[in-house]
């Protein structure tokens, strides 16, 4: 079960929560203060928040109905007989899903297990269920068939509805099945893509005429309630209720989750229940809530998320945003305006716009964000983050600032880069990055924390590789460790070279940027130079390497000197500067901070020499360098 988003006083029931201060009545849902459900928006609870949205959007939340996705509509006339088998949704795309319909029936797995019998699902099933395809001597499928079968005539004798008979005939011919999987055949249809039927003009799962009768034998596959059974408060509302044992499941499929779903809220170890409790009486919540919040989840999901690096990222606003003022699709880089004008300059302007007074309805819009993935069949709740319009507006904008770096040629800032441009920064391939990494990140961009460790020492791992395979420097990997140190505090980060940093590890990356410049001037055929052979151990252990590259740069300078006396004085100029911020002393050795630091000054160094800037000292060599 996911955390909550507000906190309040652990130390008894009391009588006022601690982020409000209200009085209150029932107890919230981390059970530790007594809240009134929905007295502040500030006390209420992830799963509150995903009721109110499914309210607001008004989403099929009756317990035993959902939204699916069907691929084949199984077409028949009045008497029966098989007039088409059509593919739903748009066929002309290379990975078509199907057509959702709003409100078809469903039995959770429990329900379609309990008692030991077989069952299916009512009116929609896959292929290999509704009409037996591909399924050879599968006894098992062949079972599901017949009771797919029987329940449309379970239904038709209680609710008279004609159509379930002869949809119920029509599949227990085997003429018409024959006609039915030679069509899935010719549509070259996998075994496993839903079905549903149409009799007529009436597509089945569309009827309402049903509905009543499903309720009633839905009801019947529900364990009984002993008598006098103890309620509990819901976590997601706040009243009492008889909590609702096994949770409808969402999809994650494609973020590590069963194909099958995942629950949210699931106990089925001894070591994730407490008191003596039983399956989701941990965490009680009532039936109509589970649904309600399953729901909510499942829009989300489909309508408003993105999968970054192994994780599922779905947010929301409590009102509605336009598509060109999404902070989210700035951040991520999917707007179409991206292409006129940068995210920054996007987020900046919606700020100024804000604070002009000239847009009301953003300024108190409210903003939630879930980082989802799975695990097996559970959802694993990554990160959940919850502020204003206006806060998360001002957070993107001073991430992208402090992101800002110089461009590898000098002379300007590299473009402000995307979400995942971070992201892939940090692996060789965006597949290795961990998850919770990714989410760790995205909390960062969206709420102004510092970056985790873990994404220094990957950043500056890659930069290792990259500067001894001569590979051009990556400016969102330089970015990242710029914005960590400036996160992490005591770190005053320019985009730029900044010859007064306080910093001698950032004065010893300059250093071997100028030292390996002078090599390459002096001995320009030379294949391994000295950032090749010695940045690993430079960047770890200054003293040592740079002290030994120092007392070989004299025979450089000479060599220089022969054959232009002027660029050997822009050199010693350089050194000499160097070497008077660093106050003649190397350290001997460098944290994982400083080798960050060390990074960042040869970088910036190597891009202001190769930009020769007006009113500093250029380097006429700087064209014929190679692009690390």
């Amino acid at each position: 079960m996911t955390r909550p988003s507000s906190r309040c006083s652990r130390r008894s029931w009391s009588k006022a929560c601690w982020r409000c201060r209200s009085s209150t009545a029932m107890p919230c849902a981390n059970r530790h203060a007594m809240v009134e459900p929905h007295l502040h928006r500030r006390c209420s609870s992830m799963l509150n928040l995903l009721l109110d949205y499914a309210q607001r959007n008004q989403l099929v939340t009756e317990p035993g109905f959902a939204p699916k996705t069907i691929k084949w509509l199984i077409w028949l006339d009045a008497n029966g007989n098989l007039l088409d088998v059509i593919e739903l949704g748009d066929p002309s795309q290379k990975n078509n899903s199907g057509r959702e319909f709003a409100r078809c029936p469903e039995l959770k797995q429990n329900e379609l297990i309990a008692g030991g019998l077989t069952r299916s699902q009512f009116l929609w099933e896959t292929c290999d269920v509704v009409a037996t395809y591909r399924i050879a001597d599968d006894d098992k499928k062949k079972q599901k068939h017949a009771a797919f079968v029987d329940l449309m005539r379970q239904a038709f004798q209680s609710c008279g509805v004609e159509e379930l008979r002869i949809a119920a005939d029509a599949l227990k011919n085997d003429q018409t099945l024959q006609q039915i999987c030679q069509r899935l055949e010719q549509h070259k249809a996998r075994p496993q893509d839903r079905a549903t039927l149409r009799v007529g003009d009436v597509i089945l799962v569309e009827d309402n005429r049903w509905h009543d009768w499903w309720r009633g034998y839905r009801a019947s596959l529900q364990p009984k309630v002993p008598t006098g059974s103890a309620q509990m408060v819901c976590f997601a509302t706040g009243q009492p209720t008889q909590p609702f044992a096994t949770h409808p499941k969402v999809n994650l499929a494609d973020v590590g989750g069963q194909s099958t779903g995942s629950v949210l809220i699931g106990f089925d170890k001894d070591a994730f229940t407490s008191y003596g409790l039983k399956q989701s009486a941990n965490c009680a919540v009532s039936e109509d809530a589970a649904y309600a919040y399953r729901a909510a989840l499942q829009d989300l999901l489909a309508n408003h998320s993105r999968v970054l690096a192994g994780a599922k990222i779905t947010y929301w606003f409590s009102r509605p945003v336009k598509p060109e003022d999404d902070l989210i699709a700035m951040l991520v880089g999917e707007t179409g305006a991206q292409l006129e004008v940068s995210a920054q300059a996007q987020v900046q302007r919606l700020l100024r716009a804000i604070e002009a007074g000239q847009r009301p309805e953003l300024r108190d819009n409210r903003f939630y964000a879930l980082t989802l993935s799975g695990s097996g069949g559970r959802v694993m709740v990554r990160d959940w983050t919850e502020t204003d319009f206006k806060t998360l507006a001002t957070n993107i904008d001073q991430w992208f600032k402090d992101l800002e770096i110089v461009h590898r040629e000098g002379g300007k800032l590299a473009e402000p880069p995307k979400f995942l441009a971070v992201v892939g920064a940090l692996a060789r391939e965006m597949k290795d990055v961990p998850p919770p990494l990714t989410a760790r990140l995205f909390h960062s961009a969206l709420t102004r924390t510092p970056l985790p460790g873990e994404a220094l020492a990957r950043a500056l791992q890659r930069v290792r590789v990259d500067i001894i395979e001569n590979n051009p420097f990556n400016h969102a990997r330089m970015g990242i460790l710029k914005a960590t140190l400036i996160r992490k505090g005591g770190y005053n980060m320019q985009p730029y070279l900044n010859p007064q940093h306080p910093s001698p590890a950032y004065h010893c990356g300059r250093l071997l940027a100028v030292l390996a410049s002078l090599q390459r001037t002096a001995l320009p055929s030379v294949e391994a130079g000295v950032v090749q052979r010695f940045y690993a151990a430079a960047s770890a252990t200054p003293a040592l390497v740079l002290g030994r590259i120092l007392r070989t740069a004299q025979f450089h300078l000479d060599k220089v000197r022969a054959d232009s006396p002027g660029l050997a004085a822009w050199y010693e100029n350089r050194i000499a500067e160097i070497m008077g911020a660093l106050k003649d002393h190397i350290p001997a050795t460098l944290s994982l901070e400083e080798q960050s630091l060390f990074a960042l000054g040869y970088y910036q160094q190597l891009a202001q020499d190769r930009a020769g800037k007006p009113g500093t000292d250029t380097n006429p060599s700087s064209q014929e360098e190679a692009e690390p």
